[in-house]
């Protein structure tokens, strides 16, 4: 049986080694420690999909935002206050994202496959920031107007709400060190969950359907450029987690019984919610081709996929109002064969294939 290394104890003395309860093979994912062997690989398809990501690399100085400054002049006072808002929550929602990444989610996978993807991850969401940072640079020229975006969370009721809904969720895990019980464990699945079906799943879906309505019209393509590659990154992100909450219910399926599933199902109707008065705001009395009302329908199309993702019965039985997200994967590809020279630092190898829904 393997043993953990001495430690050190306060007054400087070396303690015995510690006998592990368990052998490496006998482990579960989200089993209390810091496992460090990566052979024999426990978990080889999070490794594969941490080579996929490091396929996938994009710098924020390859988006050139230099025609949008054009189309914004352009807009509306109404779309003008849409790409604000947009540019406001963007600047805040992947930092709650990476927090989540480092205070919890690479603290309890404990699986050195998972953590390296994670890794990867963390240094995406930097580049996202980089490219938010960038966009309140070059769409909010006036200092004053980039500060209070910054401070949306404070500042802007509809974005406060978002904040305090991911706050209710992943909060409260932080304070856990070690995933002893089953109930530690739900709690852990629940922010998981959140982060991928509620915020990176559904928060950011419904920002991306604003950008490509402002696409499908011609309109900021240098924002629509950063996105395409923000999405892809994100559709990673939740299809990862997704495969972890797969991996914990072969390994403990006694967790995901009919309480977990009512919380869950509670938790996206609520998610909708918050998204929604996002949409009011954002929308006011409606604009072309987008209004409250569509977006309702998107968003609980939406929240079905996710729910029927992780194997939960769907609730809304919505379609899909906008036709331009059900194009995204088809332009997304024929730009992926475009742009691939241009786009990535790293070359993409292989297959490429969109199935997930949007």
């Amino acid at each position: 049986m393997p043993t953990r290394l001495p430690t050190t104890t306060p007054d400087g003395q070396r303690s015995a080694p510690e006998a592990l309860p368990t052998t490496n093979s006998e482990k579960n994912l989200l089993d209390p420690g810091f496992e460090l062997t990566l052979r024999p690989m426990r978990y080889p398809d999070f490794y594969e999909r941490y080579r996929d990501a490091i396929k996938n690399t994009w710098t924020v100085e390859e988006v050139d935002l230099h025609s949008d400054v054009a189309d914004l002049a352009k807009l509306s006072p109404g779309e003008q206050h849409m790409i604000g808002r947009l540019v406001a929550f963007f600047a805040t929602g992947d930092s709650i994202v990476s927090n989540n990444l480092v205070l919890t989610l690479y603290k309890h996978i404990n699986s050195p496959e998972a953590r390296l993807y994670l890794s990867r991850q963390l240094f995406e969401e930097a580049v996202h920031v980089q490219f938010y940072l960038t966009l309140l640079d070059t769409y909010l020229p006036d200092p004053e107007d980039r500060a209070a975006a910054f401070d949306a969370v404070e500042e802007i009721p509809s974005i406060r709400e978002k904040a305090e809904f991911c706050f209710k969720w992943i909060n409260e895990v932080e304070k856990l060190d070690r995933l002893e019980t089953q109930a530690d464990r739900r709690r852990f699945l629940l922010n998981l969950i959140c982060f991928a079906a509620c915020i990176e799943g559904l928060f950011f879906y419904g920002a991306f359907a604003y950008v490509y309505w402002f696409r499908s019209r011609g309109l900021l393509h240098g924002l629509a450029t950063g996105t395409n590659w923000v999405f892809r990154d994100e559709t990673m992100h939740m299809s990862f987690a997704f495969d972890v909450v797969d991996t914990v219910r072969k390994e403990e399926p006694e967790l995901f019984d009919d309480a977990l599933q009512d919380q869950v199902t509670d938790m996206l109707k609520e998610a909708v919610e918050a998204e929604l008065q996002f949409a009011r705001d954002l929308c006011g009395d409606g604009l072309p081709g987008m209004n409250t009302d569509s977006m309702r329908e998107y968003l609980q199309c939406v929240a079905d996929q996710r729910l029927q993702r992780l194997g939960f019965a769907p609730v809304y039985g919505s379609e899909n109002p906008f036709s331009f997200m059900e194009l995204q994967g088809v332009q997304e590809l024929t730009n992926f064969f475009e742009r691939r020279p241009s786009a990535y630092q790293v070359a993409v190898e292989g297959s490429v294939s969109f199935d997930d829904e949007f």
